[in-house]
């Protein structure tokens, strides 16, 4: 069964399909460095199976989920315009995808996670660098 489309024009669908949701630009670029960085991933997992939410960058290890958020889906305060035509869509969808940006936040943070975010606008360099330090200091788990 096909899902109907809710864009307000066929380019607005062709826009939409053609938008990733894993494996963006921003995110191969972060991925490229820490791999040259020796640090190694697991890339759009799941940090807790039980949870239906998928991080970009997981060091399992270590207990930390990285997203790298786009500005326009997840409201970015710097570069965010919401779309004046079909808003009575746009509104709901974007905030929901803040609520859920916010539940995931405090669902992995409860089961001992750390949880990273970025807008995809960040500079790939400074990205890696945070994450990195992140992922020195993190002390993994105890084995019990």
């Amino acid at each position: 069964m096909m899902k109907e489309s809710r864009a307000s024009s066929e380019q607005a669908r062709r826009t939409m399909l053609a938008n990733r949701s894993k494996n963006t630009s921003p995110e191969l670029a972060v991925r490229t460095l820490l791999h040259g960085r020796g640090l190694r991933y697991r890339t759009h997992f799941r940090p807790v199976p039980s949870m239906r939410r998928t991080a970009d960058i997981v060091f399992t290890r270590r207990k930390i989920a990285v997203f790298i958020d786009g500005c326009f889906w997840h409201a970015c305060p710097e570069h965010f315009i919401a779309p004046r035509s079909n808003s009575a869509y746009w509104g709901p969808k974007i905030a929901g995808n803040q609520r859920r940006d916010r539940e995931t936040d405090e669902g992995l943070r409860v089961k001992g996670w750390v949880v990273l975010r970025f807008w995809e606008h960040q500079p790939p360099g400074e990205v890696a660098d945070v994450i990195e330090r992140v992922v020195a200091t993190a002390q993994p788990p105890r084995e019990r």
